[in-house]
């Protein structure tokens, strides 16, 4: 079947908004830059576990993402698996400009990876493989250590929106 822009333009419309059904939730992905110093981190909602073991996870990165090629040569990332009351970390860390890290609260390990302050999870990870999949890479992480936190309800993003867990 032949499709012309217009055509392709609607379908992506209505994957947007078919794949907005599945409710998932937020993580920033974070390390110090190669320079020691420099924070850089960025939000994914498309997260999941893999295996126990060995102990993987696995997010998806678009390919023309800014971040990642930095985040990808750290030896070490932190996901920080986002709370309920941080939508505006998702939303910095989100943004295209400007400073990232200037109003969140957060602390490196020794090894570069960033974990932030009031998540419901901590993920110490190392990169253990990546694979081309259309316009997003699939990225395998190897889980280093791992911290949670029972009294943290996660952020959830379902339909466009942020949204909290309540029973």
């Amino acid at each position: 079947m032949i499709r012309n822009d217009s055509i392709e333009i609607a379908m992506d419309v209505r994957l947007r908004r078919a794949f907005s059904t599945f409710p998932t939730g937020v993580v920033a992905v974070c390390a110090l830059d190669s320079d020691g110093v420099t924070p850089i981190g960025m939000a994914v909602n498309s997260f999941t576990s893999i295996s126990l073991e060995p102990a993987l996870v696995a997010i998806s990165v678009a390919n023309t993402s800014r971040t990642w090629p930095g985040l990808s040569r750290s030896a070490s990332l932190g996901l920080s698996v986002l709370g309920s009351g941080h939508e505006q970390v998702s939303r910095s860390l989100s943004a295209r400009d400007g400073d990232r890290f200037g109003a969140l609260s957060w602390a490196a390990e020794e090894g570069g990876a960033i974990h932030l302050d009031g998540a419901a999870l901590w993920l110490s990870c190392h990169l253990e493989q990546t694979i081309e999949a259309g316009d997003h890479t699939i990225v395998i992480l190897a889980i280093d250590d791992l911290t949670h936190f029972d009294d943290v309800e996660p952020l959830v993003f379902h339909q466009s929106r942020y949204r909290s867990i309540s029973a």
